[in-house]
């Protein structure tokens, strides 16, 4: 039977999760929710699905969906998915504030006791999928260092913080890798009428999302942003250490990316698996590090295992 999802919320990450769901064998996407004034006004194409201004209006034509994809700001998802959660939903976002993960989880495990359903948190591909592989290198390698290099590339999180603040009218946020597990912040923004450079960076400087590296900020016209803001990004990813009490291992992990739709496939994958636990009884609210693989896979179990082990 296929899975019912619905998306909530389009932006980048919601337009590549519409594709990704037409491209899953077991998924139909039953419609996207936006607010009120955006509908009829995507800029993308949206393959046909229908648009709503709540899920009350979608439930009315398509039933109550089996799982939704939160394609929201992070800093709005412990209350989003929460209340979802607390009314019975299955949920899956891209959460991705690290510092923030252990709370948002204990958050969203309250609301999912409370509704009975499953959410699967913090599952792009960083947090998310990375945060897979480097559990598996430390259990490759339990004695070592990994150092996650992200970039050169742009960070979605960052870029939708910039454009959030005072005196933005439109931002993207360039990691660039430093080795050694460093990075530093470069950020293009574009200001609002009247607005001070040295406010608007100042305010990106004190921002959580950038307090933490080195930062530069450098002001240009909405024309030129495009030239700066394309969707690529990355990760290399080396764990050093001992297996056992034999030293010298060296793990690699390399991809390069368009990030958007690789953040989208992976919140398709963890919806499946959130459908999954919820289906076995089991509520609660989940990271990557959680979730068995083989519950990410369509198809069955022991065709997967078969063919992957």
């Amino acid at each position: 039977m296929s899975i019912k999802a619905a998306v909530i919320g389009l932006g980048n990450i919601g337009r590549y999760a519409v594709e990704a769901l037409e491209a899953a064998p077991d998924f139909t996407c039953v419609g996207v929710v936006r607010r009120k004034e955006s509908l009829g006004t995507a800029p993308h194409d949206l393959r046909g699905v229908a648009e709503y201004a709540s899920l009350a209006d979608l439930e009315a034509v398509s039933g109550k969906p089996d799982v939704l994809l939160l394609c929201a700001p992070s800093r709005k998802i412990p209350e989003v998915a929460g209340d979802l959660l607390g009314k019975g939903y299955n949920t899956v976002d891209s959460f991705d504030i690290h510092d923030r993960i252990v709370e948002t989880i204990g958050v969203l495990e309250a609301q999912a006791a409370k509704g009975g359903a499953v959410a699967v948190t913090a599952a792009g591909w960083d947090p998310g999928t990375d945060s897979a592989m480097r559990a598996l290198f430390e259990a490759m390698v339990p004695v070592g260092t990994t150092f996650t290099n992200f970039g050169r590339g742009r960070s979605m999180g960052h870029s939708v913080a910039a454009r959030a603040l005072p005196g933005v009218a439109d931002a993207t946020s360039i990691t660039i890798p430093l080795g050694g597990g460093r990075h530093s912040r470069l950020v293009y923004v574009v200001l609002e009428g009247g607005a001070a450079f040295e406010d608007v960076h100042a305010a990106i400087k004190a921002d959580p999302y950038f307090a933490h590296d080195p930062l530069e900020v450098r002001q240009v016209t909405q024309e030129e942003l495009p030239r700066v803001a394309d969707a690529s990004h990355g990760v290399l990813m080396e764990r050093l250490g001992a297996s056992g009490l034999t030293a010298n291992q060296h793990l690699t992990f390399d991809m390069r990316i368009d990030n958007p739709a690789l953040t989208a496939q992976v919140l398709v994958s963890s919806a499946r698996a959130a459908v999954r636990l919820a289906q076995a009884g089991r509520p609660g609210a989940y990271t990557l590090i959680d979730v068995p693989p083989v519950l990410l896979l369509p198809g069955e179990r022991m065709a997967n295992i078969g063919r992957l082990v």
